[in-house]
Parts: C-alpha cells; sequence; structure tokens
C-alpha cells in the first residue's frame, strides 16, 4: 500500500515538471550558453590589443618633401583620433637607424636605395610606395659628361650625412666604378641650398638631387641655365638592375609650359619613396595610414598618372600581408562605413569565431535531441504510473480503484491545461489514450468486482 500511496503521489509533481517545459530548453541551453561565454572569455585573452592613439613617424628635413607628406598624413590621422608625431631627420638614413635602434619610433618614409649595408631587411616591413622623385645631377657646363663612369675624378656633392640622397648617389657611382677611394674623386656632404651655393662658387664639379620635379630647387636651376642637366641615356637599364628604381620621363615644358621648363625632353631615374614599419605595427592602424596615403597620392603627378600609387611595387623589403589585402582590394567593409575605433574591434574580435563556431556548431546540434530527450523521459514517466496501476488493477482493493480513478481525473485535468509545444503533441495524445485504456480497464475490474 505504501508504494502505491508514493506512485501516487508522485503523480501531480510528475505534471508539474511537464507544465514547465520551458525551463527544460534553458536547462538544455543553458550548459552551451555558459560554454560558449567562456568560449568568449578564453579567446579574449588572445585577441590583439586595441590599436594605440599615437604614433611615430621618421621623415627627413623640415623643408623636404617627406616632412610634408608626414604633416598632411598627421592631419588626417588627427581626425581620426591618431596622434601622429612627425619627427624631423637627416634622411632615410637616420630613418632605419631610429626604426631599428628606438622603439619610440614606429614607421618612417625611406628613399629607395638608402638601406644601409648590412642592414637586415626583416626588421622592417613595407606599407606602400608613395611617389617618385628623380635623380638630377647638375654640373659644370664645361663637362662633357654622358655616363656616370664620366664623373670620376670629380668633387660632386651628394647630400647631406644620413640623408638617402648619399647612399642612393655613392651606390649608383660605385655601380659606375667611381669611388672616394680612387684618392682623386670627392664626395662632398652638402644639403641642397649649400651644394647649390657651392657649385655657383666653383668649389664643387656636380651636385646630385633627389627631389620632386615641382621642387622650387628644379624650377631655379632649370631657370638659370647655368649649369648643365646630367642625362640618363641608360635609365631602362637602371630601372632594370634595381627594383627601387623607375625610368621616368619628363617631358619638355611639363614643369612650367609659360617659361618652357624645361627646355627638352628629360631621360631620368627616379627611387620611391616607401612607407616602411616595424613588424609591431599595429595591423588596425595600417589601413588608416593608407587611407592618408591615397588621399595624399592617388591623384598622381607629373612623373606618375593618376591612381598609380600607392602601390605595392619599387620596395626593398616584404610586404606587410594587411598593407597588401588593402591595395589589392581596399578597405574593408567595417572601415568603409564604420567609425575606426568601432571597425577595429570588430575587425579584432573576428579572432574569436573560428573557435566559437567550432564550438557552437555540435553544440546546436547536439541540443534538440537533449531537449527532446527531457521532454519525453518526463511524459514516458507517467507512463511508469499507469503502468503501475494496469499492473495493481487485478488484484487492487476497492479502496485502491478508487484513489487510481481520483488519480486519472486529475491526470486528465492538469493535462488539457498543459501546454505542450506541438513537435511533441503526438506523445501528448498517445497519453491521452493511454489514460483513457487505464480508466475503461479500471470500469471493467470494478463491474467484474460489483458482480462477483
Amino acid at each position: 500500500m505504501r508504494k502505491k500511496d508514493n506512485l501516487l503521489a508522485h503523480s501531480s509533481s510528475f505534471l508539474q515538471e511537464i507544465k514547465k517545459h520551458q525551463r527544460d530548453a534553458f536547462r538544455t541551453l543553458g550548459p552551451a550558453g555558459i560554454i560558449t561565454v567562456l568560449g568568449f572569455v578564453i579567446t579574449f585573452f588572445f585577441i590583439e590589443p586595441a590599436p594605440p592613439r599615437s604614433l611615430v613617424l621618421a621623415t627627413g628635413p623640415e623643408e623636404g618633401n617627406y616632412y610634408k607628406t608626414g604633416l598632411a598624413y598627421a592631419e588626417f590621422l588627427k581626425q581620426k583620433g591618431i596622434d601622429l608625431r612627425v619627427l624631423e631627420t637627416a634622411g632615410s638614413l637616420e630613418n632605419f637607424n631610429l626604426l631599428i635602434n628606438d622603439e619610440d619610433v614606429d614607421l618612417a618614409i625611406v628613399q629607395g636605395g638608402a638601406t644601409p649595408a648590412g642592414f637586415d631587411k626583416s626588421a622592417v616591413e613595407s606599407l606602400a610606395s608613395l611617389y617618385l622623385e628623380p635623380v638630377w645631377i647638375f654640373h659644370r657646363p664645361a663637362l662633357e659628361l654622358s655616363s656616370l663612369r664620366d664623373f670620376s675624378k670629380l668633387r660632386i656633392s651628394v647630400g647631406d650625412v644620413g640623408s638617402g640622397t648619399q647612399a642612393l648617389a655613392e651606390l649608383l657611382f660605385e655601380e659606375n666604378g667611381v669611388s672616394s677611394a680612387d684618392g682623386a674623386t670627392r664626395f662632398i656632404n652638402a644639403g641642397a641650398t649649400e651644394s647649390i651655393e657651392m657649385l655657383e662658387r666653383g668649389e664643387v664639379d656636380a651636385i646630385v638631387l633627389v627631389v620632386s620635379p615641382q621642387a622650387p630647387v628644379i624650377r631655379q636651376l632649370l631657370l638659370q641655365e647655368r649649369y648643365r642637366l646630367f642625362n640618363f641615356e641608360r635609365q631602362d637599364a637602371y630601372s632594370k638592375r634595381f627594383g627601387f628604381l623607375e625610368s621616368v620621363t619628363i617631358e619638355r615644358g611639363v614643369i612650367d609650359l609659360n617659361m618652357d621648363l624645361p627646355r627638352r625632353k628629360l631621360s631620368l631615374i627616379a627611387p620611391y619613396a616607401n612607407l616602411v614599419a616595424t613588424p609591431s605595427m599595429h595591423d588596425a592602424l595600417i589601413p588608416l595610414l593608407l587611407d592618408a596615403a591615397t588621399i595624399e597620392h592617388f591623384s598622381g603627378g607629373l612623373i606618375m598618372n593618376a591612381g598609380e600609387l600607392p602601390s605595392l611595387i619599387g620596395s626593398e623589403f616584404g610586404n606587410n600581408e594587411v598593407a597588401r589585402e588593402y591595395i589589392k582590394h581596399g578597405p574593408s567593409l567595417f572601415q568603409r562605413h564604420l567609425n575606426f575605433w568601432v571597425a577595429s574591434l570588430i575587425d579584432r574580435a573576428k579572432i574569436m569565431l573560428i573557435p566559437l563556431i567550432a564550438l557552437l556548431f555540435p553544440l546546436i546540434k547536439l541540443a534538440p535531441p537533449i531537449y527532446r530527450w527531457r521532454i519525453r523521459s518526463r511524459i514516458y514517466r507517467w507512463y511508469a504510473i499507469l503502468k503501475g496501476m494496469d499492473q495493481r488493477l487485478s488484484n487492487s482493493s476497492t479502496l485502491e480503484r478508487q484513489k487510481f480513478g481520483l488519480q486519472l481525473l486529475e491526470m486528465e485535468s492538469e493535462l488539457s491545461e498543459l501546454d505542450v509545444p506541438l513537435s511533441y503533441m503526438q506523445e501528448f495524445y498517445n497519453l491521452h489514450l493511454h489514460i483513457d485504456l487505464v480508466k475503461r480497464r479500471l470500469k471493467e475490474v470494478e463491474r467484474v468486482d460489483s458482480t462477483a
């Protein structure tokens, strides 16, 4: 009797559990949610930190084009909430030294061909080639110079110490067998203005400049016609031998049509100005820097056509992968339409998607069968009660049968109020049918017992 009473007493609690089937879904999916949150927390530690709000760019002398380019970038980045400090330097050689030895310097503009001897090229990455600046060699008109070999035993101003002009000039002359090591050739270090003054005073025979065709100093020298400009007849040979050099043609009159400058077509070579960075440069800042470069240099100029720069060509260093992707495909969807800091957060959070998808996929697949099992197991527990009743009916007392009848009525009443998911209606109606079956058998047993 005690077992029967316990069995009947539990039936009501089973109904209450079925009524709360919504909680089953939560209990089934809850662990998946907890695991997912834990996955987010763990993966968070592997996300790249937020980009810094300040950068240092090494450029060149204050009067030079590199420094002016840096100022233009700084103005653009300021609008995006980034403080770009433009560092004035002696030039490319100093910039390389700063990139290696000064951890505060993040990136630099360097001239092609200015890489120091023995420099570890893996220590920097190229973000883009920005523009071309031709090599201009002006010399005394009395000199007949058709090749760089002819500059042997002359006094040549090759730019400031530490400048890209010095490095490139010495490289080009050395490739043509001209070196100060012979004791007769003299390489003199001086800036552009000082070099011109020295040429005017006859203290040097030639000067080497690496500047834009629009530079005032070039206009000044072309107008004076006191000096001859060396023409690179083998310009294509230089561009083939050195990837950082481009063969360029300055058309007659392109600098100034009214003054007809230059007064003849010029064949020159020009190194690329490269934006380089240390490998530690935050990836999120690279598209922003290239946005600035695109705005500043996309329109081209007297040498390059619009849209040709910035580009991936003309660098002595390996291309940064983020920069390569940007130049090939442009900014990402997030970068085009969202605030920089929001886009940066989303881009950095993408690393979380792969492990989370790998985690969620099996959990999502397992959740429905687990949920079905929980619901059905509770419905099937009712069958344990019905089976217990059915097995005891034949040998039950009148009092027991009365309890069975009341229990069946209570089950039917509560089932009629039960909200069952549509996907489990088959089990629900089967339970109704089986309750009705036990009720009919109960009546049959009572009828037989009353006639005995």
